[in-house]
């Protein structure tokens, strides 16, 4: 967990496996971040587990569930009550059950 990394209430860690937060991260409250699964293609059904990692600048709205191997990429915003599964491109908006493509984030400082 890098410097000004924000994690809200209420978010769950399993971390059977690494979950690296980069700088400049908000975590919302509600949200499921899982590192580990069951290999269904195994008849014992045993546990696999890849890192989850948050680059800097990202922001994962409430109630938001990410699987394990997903990387987010830097300043991207995954939606609130999101299911992500596969990685997040850089500056990007994704939301909904599978987590779509929305749109490309810009930044509008004034």
């Amino acid at each position: 967990m890098k410097e000004n990394a924000w994690i809200g209430p209420g978010v769950n860690c399993y971390n059977a496996d690494w979950i690296r937060l980069g700088k400049n991260v908000t975590i919302s409250q509600g949200t499921y971040l899982c590192t580990a699964s069951h290999d269904i293609t195994n008849s014992q059904n045993l546990l696999i587990t890849a890192p989850i990692i948050v680059e800097e600048q990202s922001w994962i709205a409430a109630e938001a569930f990410i699987m394990m191997g997903v990387t987010i990429g830097q300043g991207a915003v995954v939606g609130a009550r999101a299911c992500v599964f596969k990685d997040v491109e850089p500056w990007t908006v994704v939301g909904g059950n599978p987590a779509k493509f929305i749109k490309k984030r810009e930044i509008k400082d004034q």
